[in-house]
């Protein structure tokens, strides 16, 4: 088989990759800032995204043999939701407004007013949330209406790529799904939605499946990346969708875990299935026909960079002189405490809660926090804390009748053998890997290989390239003890719902 790009356009950075085979043959990273410039707001600059895809492909073009003409072609993974808005001449207007932005909850209300909930749910197969694209339109659209007025084109940041690379405005069915704007079912833009909001069909970007090819490397990207000017792109997908064609989750009965940024649970449906209550995401996945039920809380990874960033100047410090990384000395210390961390219980809301809350004004809190504690408890309580909620998000999956029979790690959070024997004592279940772990840049190129026809079929590309990696297996005893502490933290939420708003308002 020939040679495949597959870019993943993160929210800390930009990973390149080129595989040969589904094995990794050159890749290159590169990070960019976050910007917050109030509470519960996080905005990128598209243009640093670019800056990072140039730098990374140029990267990996120059680390390996490989002549840019004998790759078959390219596809790019993506944060969701994101909101890129460019004007007349395809130039940014102001930066992304990104996933884990919570500024949209009046928008979110307007939009459940003007469509109506139910009818919501029956067309875009979710609610309207403050992450999703539909309510940052209305907030631009409200509070800034001179960009709005100028705003030509609205594209996902993966999207945003696509354009720089191809000059074409496209996007694909499992990002679009994200937008609170599609037909999920009927895999197009709804014109019903549409027109109850008030937004221009021609401002959106044309529909695509993910393995379809969108456009070709113009001579002006080949001149800035490396790339071979006519190398077919395709759709690619949002992250997770990315991330399920890279682990293999293609099938009925197949699920994932990502600690990454965000904490996702992901499993892949025949047909799609809907949470009444919307706690669940239901999205087109990236197999052509294929849905997703997918869970997303908003501060998983996060939680613990921000504690790493915060809190482990020891560690960072320590980085430099052994070049072992902080996160596996943190680990160390939260391996010496206890199941329970010392009855120390962690919510990981600090950007706020997508799944299974949905709730913009909740925040993060430490709960019973003693002066015994040291640093160990507070690291290890965080680690549980992050996976209780995937754990409460798992329980929604149990009552749609989606049962996964089994469950993979994935993303930076899988590289720790401490969180991936944390996750199959509170899940209760074996946990497995997989031997590449950057699964969303090899799903964006296997889509792009069967793009390319060197595969016949999404399910014919993973079978062909993806493996299975180590397995954990559940302790009966650990998960009883877990058990009690997750039962106080589903808790603590409902009792502190109230209080949260109240902060809101001060």
């Amino acid at each position: 088989m020939g040679y495949l790009i597959g870019i993943d356009l993160g929210t800390s950075g930009t990973k390149t990759v080129l595989f040969q085979d589904g094995i990794v043959k050159a890749s290159a990273s590169a990070e960019y800032p976050l910007m917050q410039k109030q509470n519960g707001w996080a905005e990128q600059n598209p243009e640093d995204w670019w800056y990072a895809v140039c730098q990374t492909l140029q990267s990996v073009l120059k680390s390996s043999d490989v002549h840019p003409t004998e790759i078959g072609a390219l596809g790019i993974s993506g944060q969701m939701h994101g909101l890129v808005m460019l004007d007349k001449n395809g130039e940014v207007l102001r930066p992304s407004i990104l996933w884990c932005d919570g500024r949209t909850g009046e928008e979110c209300k307007e939009i459940t007013d003007r469509v109506g909930r139910q009818r919501l749910m029956e067309i875009a197969a979710n609610p309207a949330l403050p992450g999703f694209t539909a309510g940052k339109i209305l907030w631009v659209r409200r509070h800034e209406p001179a960009i709005y007025e100028k705003c030509a084109q609205i594209l996902l940041p993966k999207d945003f790529i696509r354009y720089k690379l191809c000059g074409v405005f496209a996007t694909e069915v499992s990002d679009a799904s994200g937008t609170n704007l599609l037909d999920v079912q009927n895999r197009c833009w709804s014109e019903e939605i549409l027109h109850k909001l008030n937004i221009e069909k021609s401002l959106l970007p044309t529909v695509y499946e993910s393995c379809e090819v969108t456009g070709q490397i113009t001579e002006a990207a080949s001149r800035v990346t490396g790339l071979a000017a006519g190398m077919p792109v395709v759709g690619g997908a949002g992250d997770n969708a990315a991330a399920a064609v890279g682990t293999g989750v293609v099938t009925a009965g197949k699920a994932f875990t990502t600690i990454g940024t965000s904490g996702v649970v992901f499993a892949h449906a025949d047909h799609a299935k809907i949470d009444p209550q919307g706690r669940i995401h239901t999205f087109c996945s990236a197999v052509p026909g294929g849905y997703a039920a997918m869970s997303c809380t908003l501060a998983a990874g996060l939680s613990l960079q921000w504690f790493r960033n915060q809190f482990c100047q020891a560690e960072i410090e320590k980085t430099k002189e052994t070049g072992i990384d902080p996160y596996v000395l943190m680990n160390e210390e939260a391996a010496r405490s206890p199941i329970g961390a010392n009855r120390l219980i962690y919510l990981p809301y600090l950007m706020g809660e997508r799944s299974p809350l949905l709730d913009e004004k909740a925040r993060g809190v430490f709960f019973g926090l003693s002066a015994m504690q040291n640093r160990g408890d507070l690291i290890r309580s965080v680690m549980e804390g992050v996976l209780y909620a995937q754990k409460q998000c798992l329980d929604i999956f149990g009552e749609m009748n989606i049962a996964p029979t089994e469950m993979i790690a994935c993303g930076g959070g899988a590289k720790s053998p401490l969180w991936r024997q944390m996750m199959a004592d509170i899940y209760g279940c074996d946990v497995l890997t997989v031997p590449n772990p950057e699964s969303p840049a090899l799903g964006a190129a296997l889509l792009a290989g069967v793009g390319s026809k060197e595969y016949a079929s999404v399910q014919e590309a993973c079978e062909a390239v993806i493996g299975r990696g180590e397995r954990v297996s559940p302790n009966d005893e650990r998960t009883t003890r877990y058990n009690a502490f997750y039962d106080i933290y589903k808790a603590l939420y409902p009792a502190l719902k109230k209080q949260f708003a109240n902060l809101a308002l001060l």
